[in-house]
């Protein structure tokens, strides 16, 4: 009984998640009912175009209104004063962060780059789906797992077609400093819901002939990622995202890693390091499982690297942009269909992984990484063997970080006009690669401290 229960969520979720947008599109999203359902400005145009701002704004209050299983906030506003929202999912939707914390949740992060609108695409349809199918099995799903979407985390950079925001700035690279408003409000959800898994999703430009698969993906590289959570994000990646992927009639392969055209091996890695300034490895840091996907913008090269089909496919998406705005969704589609079977079968061992990791900060054990990663060996001068047990901020530097920390969710104790922050938190790996002076993106040079009176609460 409990393995057909089973077979059946999955088998919804597939339905919701994997709804094709190719050349007939359907009526309404699978297992939904009702006969005005919300259809995408992308739908509409059958990928002729992506999904305008207005076009977005319309199409989540149309789902806000029709479903109880959604609730839209506000979250911030960008330079430009476009909404940065969070779509907050359920059976019903939660009501507070900590209806999501006493659960399994999932936040889908889309489009940080305005030029990379795929992924955007692909949670648009989601939130919809979910919200409105009727089927008992989605409905079950729900009412263990909150997803929570941001389904434009760049507004202004959308709107512009950049990969920036509207100052330029790239908020992939400012999940450390949470110096632009995009990456300020995201750290505030991560900070207050607290997702068991951060599921990231982007873009890239091929490098022909090592680097070109349809959907790429990676997992928290950063060393200060706890194994059991690495161990998820590894599993989320190669036993569901890149099968369901194959299934769907694409390939995968490792963001970052050039591989040899004829035998596949590796031969170069080009991005996808430690830094822990990026989403995945700050989800990693922060004892969410991270992910990484990213999909292939350009089309196949005309050769269709010998294959008479694939040249086929380059010459049709050349012909046609629409087809590749299709395949490129619909590769983002498949690999959330991976990512949500994830999510139902390994709910147990996420929560148990995450729960570890943040609870691990109060025994003030172990080492911190200021550099290397899963598959660079730190040098000896980038490990805290034994890291100091606070760091001492003085008042000019506490008016100068206290925001970023207070966004972060790390405490501190006030003492002498500045503050004192212990390692013995949840955010233990965290507090050094921001004090420490020797971290690489450290936000100012805080005093080490061996010696520390125990701090009970925080922030005050």
């Amino acid at each position: 009984m409990i393995l057909r229960s089973r077979r059946l969520v999955l088998g919804a979720l597939a339905l919701g998640l994997t709804a094709t947008l190719g050349a007939t599109l359907p009526a309404s999203p699978a297992g939904a009912t009702g006969a005005r359902t919300p259809r995408t400005g992308f739908e509409t145009s059958h990928g002729a175009r992506w999904t305008s701002q207005s076009e977005e704004q319309e199409f989540l209050a149309a789902v806000d209104h029709a479903s109880p299983r959604v609730r839209i906030d506000r979250i911030g506003t960008t330079r430009q004063d476009r909404p940065l929202q969070l779509v907050r999912i359920g059976a019903p939707a939660p009501e507070r962060p900590a209806d999501v914390r006493r659960g399994n949740s999932v936040l889908l992060i889309c489009s940080q780059h305005g030029d990379e609108p795929s992924g955007r695409e692909a949670c648009l349809t989601t939130v919809r789906d979910l919200a409105y199918a009727s089927d008992r099995a989605t409905r079950r799903f729900l009412e263990r797992t909150s997803v929570l979407v941001v389904p434009t985390a760049n507004p202004d950079g959308r709107a512009a077609d950049t990969r920036g925001n509207s100052d330029g700035a790239d908020i992939n690279r400012d999940h450390i400093a949470l110096k632009t408003a995009e990456a300020r409000a995201m750290a505030a959800v991560i900070r207050d819901y607290r997702p068991d898994t951060i599921y990231d999703l982007h873009e890239y430009g091929p490098t022909v002939p090592y680097y070109m698969k349809d959907l790429l993906s990676l997992w928290p590289r950063n060393l200060n990622t706890s194994h059991a959570v690495h161990r998820e994000a590894g599993a989320l990646s190669e036993d569901f995202v890149e099968p369901a992927v194959h299934q769907a009639g694409f390939t995968t392969g490792v963001y970052g890693i050039w591989t040899d055209p004829d035998t596949g091996a590796p031969i170069k890695q080009v991005a996808g390091d430690g830094q822990e300034r990026i989403l995945r490895n700050t989800a990693g840091v922060k004892g969410s499982v991270g992910l990484l996907v990213e999909t292939r913008v350009d089309p196949p090269p005309a050769s269709g690297w010998g294959d008479p089909h694939l040249a086929a496919l380059a010459t049709a998406e050349k012909a046609d942009p629409a087809l590749n705005n299709r395949r490129r969704v619909d590769s983002q589609l498949a690999a959330l269909k991976g990512a949500f079977t994830f999510f139902d079968r390994h709910r147990p061992r996420i929560e148990a992984a995450t729960a570890a990791a943040r609870l691990a900060g109060y025994t003030d054990h172990g080492p911190v990484y200021l550099g290397g990663a899963d598959n660079e060996p730190p040098t000896d001068a980038q490990i805290l063997s034994d890291p100091p047990c606070a760091y001492r901020l003085d008042a000019a530097q506490f008016a100068e970080v206290k925001d970023q920390l207070a966004l972060h969710g790390v405490r501190w104790k006030r003492a002498d006009g500045g503050a004192v922050v212990p390692l013995r938190q949840p955010l233990r790996r965290l507090v050094p690669l921001l004090l420490d002076q020797r971290a690489g993106y450290h936000l100012t040079v805080a005093t080490p401290m061996d010696v520390c009176p125990r701090v009970v609460g925080g922030n005050g």
